[in-house]
């Protein structure tokens, strides 16, 4: 079964990947929604995949690290895109969530990537 939380995170980036005359090139913020997703079997005790407020303990070192800053000045996302975002989170929550299968990054109501490691 899976179990997701979600979180907002509010940034700015720019690009560095795309052409000059490229929107996104320019400096702009986005209101992120991260969703990450554990797989596992649902505990006999607790009755649990994963107790979200474990899921909200691993992310929150990640959201300090990530909420209302410029994402090009956070060390490793340099060209800050949506897939190189949900990497980053992978890499640094990966650890603390056993049975993470998912990180879904959406910059906007329509438009996001899951990643599956």
């Amino acid at each position: 079964m899976d179990a997701y939380c979600e979180f907002s995170i509010a940034a700015g980036r720019r690009l560095t990947g795309v052409a000059a005359d490229h929107p996104c090139a320019r400096v702009h913020g986005h209101t992120f929604c991260v969703r990450l997703t554990v797989t596992g079997p649902v505990d006999a005790n607790t009755g649990f995949v994963v107790d979200f407020a474990d899921v909200q303990r691993a992310f929150a070192p990640v959201h300090d690290a990530l909420d209302h800053r410029f994402l090009n000045d956070v060390p490793g996302l340099d060209n800050p895109t949506s897939e190189h975002l949900a990497v980053w989170i992978w890499d640094r929550v990966r650890a603390a969530l056993p049975g993470l299968s998912a990180v879904e990054i959406t910059e906007t109501g329509a438009s996001g990537v899951i990643y599956r490691g």
